[in-house]
């Protein structure tokens, strides 16, 4: 019998949180209390002064694999997750070549029945990401996928994307649209604005989303179809999600932390490390992202972890590949955004566990869901998918001490507050102290 007991730590629930001791045996929560009695032999872990929770759950992680195993692997990528305090992700459908096809998400879940960490997939709503012909969603629904994407470029054609609404709604699926008017963003690097024209590189308008978000929210509201949108950047975007979701619409919202935390003036050195898409905005519009993290305009943060080799970061601004990590930084992200001394533990935990793992559908046990079991309540009787975070630390991040495989972190050197100390994944202790286990 392998037993894990987590000792004195506020344990936060959907409404409420209290100082307990959380008894773990065979993977599962069997007691939660005051001065539990644990079995022999075992492993404790002090929780004082920490907050308890469900481990987090990102809905948009890049994996890389198949294809670009240099910048990122399942298996190292669920490193960088754990550490994060992340017990399951949702690798994204924009691998070489796409996960469009039962075969490659076959492959992709049993890679990451190997991780520490669960890996669930997102599949494509397209055939190679193009566009076009609807991908074979009820094939991969019924491998037990549930969120759907062509990430990395939405779906231009309205009539298709209706199409992929309809063909969603009766499979009990949900779609997850990257906005963005190919169109309008076309050449662009960074934010259109006075300093993209100071610094002399093509930009990106903040209408390119804001329009595909407002044509989505009208197929929602034809089709009846639910959708999610991803890394939102505007306020204007999230002002109409947060609309359309007051109507009583089936949308919600992700918000990334590079989008609450940077600024396009981070660009202003051509270091390509700060080229994300969509782009670093406005400081009005990343106020805004940030305020949405108290006023629900966001459902949820999602990392959007981006890994792209050391070579290619390297190109000059214009050329280099847009993405940066975000797995192993996000939590002490969030919590500063949330207020750092003031933040709500139960807001905290809603945002990067509880939200997502109801939006990817791993939050109860489906059969058809080959990892559920997460973002529940801290009780008797659940999956013990759990991280303790300590709000009172204090820490250098650095590019050397990553476990991702590769290295663009807008974040080196950054001082951060709050950090995951454990990691418990299926009742095991994978990260403690911080560290790999």
């Amino acid at each position: 019998m392998a037993a894990v007991i987590v000792r004195n730590g506020l344990v936060v629930g959907p409404e409420s949180a209290t100082v307990a001791d959380v008894l773990v045996v065979d993977g599962v929560i069997v007691a939660v209390g005051e001065g539990l009695d644990a079995p022999s032999r075992s492993r404790e872990v002090d929780a004082t002064g920490c907050w308890v929770g469900p481990g987090l759950v990102d809905l948009h992680t890049h994996l890389r694999e198949p294809g670009g195993e240099s910048a990122e692997t399942i298996e190292s990528g669920s490193r960088a997750a754990a550490v994060g305090g992340f017990t399951a992700v949702v690798a994204m459908p924009n691998t070489e070549p796409a996960l469009d096809n039962v075969a490659l998400v076959t492959y992709v879940l049993d890679q990451g029945s190997r991780a520490l960490v669960d890996v669930a997939v997102a599949g494509a709503i397209t055939l190679g990401r193009q566009g076009e012909r609807l991908a074979p969603m009820a094939e991969l629904a019924a491998l037990g996928v549930r969120l759907f994407s062509d990430d990395g470029t939405g779906v231009q054609d309205a009539a298709v994307m209706r199409r992929a609404l309809s063909y969603a709604r009766p499979l009990g699926i949900r779609l997850a649209q990257h906005c963005e008017d190919t169109n309008l963003a076309a050449g662009g690097s960074m934010n259109e604005g006075a300093l993209s024209s100071r610094l002399g590189l093509v930009g990106r308008p903040a209408a390119a989303e804001e329009i595909m978000v407002a044509r989505d929210i009208e197929l929602v509201r034809l089709t009846g179809a639910p959708l999610h949108f991803l890394h939102l950047s505007t306020a204007r975007s999230l002002a109409a999600v947060g609309a359309a979701r007051d109507e009583g619409l089936p949308v919600t919202a992700e918000v990334a932390p590079h989008h609450f935390t940077l600024d396009e003036s981070a660009c202003e050195n051509y270091d390509a490390h700060y080229k994300v898409n969509p782009p670093l905005r406005s400081r009005d519009d990343v106020a805004a992202v940030r305020a949405s993290l108290v006023n629900g305009w966001a459902d949820a943060v999602a990392t959007d972890h981006a890994p792209h080799a050391a070579e290619l970061k390297d190109l000059p601004f214009d050329e280099a590949p847009a993405g940066m990590l975000g797995l192993e930084h996000a939590a002490s992200l969030t919590f500063e955004a949330l207020g750092s001394s003031s933040a709500d533990p139960i807001r905290f935990f809603a945002l990067l566990s509880r939200s997502p793992a109801r939006i990817a559908s791993l939050r109860h046990g489906d059969a058809r869901v080959r990892h559920s079991g997460h973002g529940g309540a801290v009780v008797a009787g659940e999956d013990a998918n759990l991280v303790v975070f300590d709000p009172s630390a204090r820490w250098r991040a650095s590019r050397d001490r990553l476990q991702s495989l590769a290295y663009n972190t807008p974040y080196d050197g950054r001082e951060l507050e709050g950090r995951v100390r454990t990691t418990i994944v299926r009742g095991d202790v994978v990260v403690d102290e911080g560290v790999l286990a």
